[in-house]
């Protein structure tokens, strides 16, 4: 199952670092990640642009994992809600089962 990635990017100078603890979960779990802190833009992209990629990702994920965070980023909350437009199994990560599940 190809898994999306979806948590808060913006004012959070470890998210990288976040995005990329996930994503080995997600590989441990015997699924395929959809990381979008891999993106690597201009700095010239605005969130528009940003966000335009990051939904397009999602079309081609069967899930989408929510990081515990998501509620405080704009982009997730919208990401989420694309999800549930398209009918998409959502996972909603929770502080507990990156510990204890995804060893985070």
């Amino acid at each position: 199952m190809k898994i999306y990635i979806a948590g808060k990017v913006t004012g959070d100078p470890d998210y990288r670092d976040k995005f990329a603890r996930a994503e080995k979960a997600v590989i441990t779990g015997g699924n395929e990640p959809i990381n979008p802190a891999r993106l690597n833009l201009p700095e010239s992209c605005s969130w528009d642009d940003y966000m335009g990629l990051t939904l397009r990702m999602l079309d081609m994920a069967d899930a989408i994992a929510l990081l515990p965070d998501w509620r405080e980023s704009p982009g997730a909350c919208m990401e989420h809600g694309y999800a549930l437009a398209k009918d998409m199994l959502v996972v909603r990560v929770t502080e507990k089962d990156l510990e204890k599940y995804w060893g985070i």
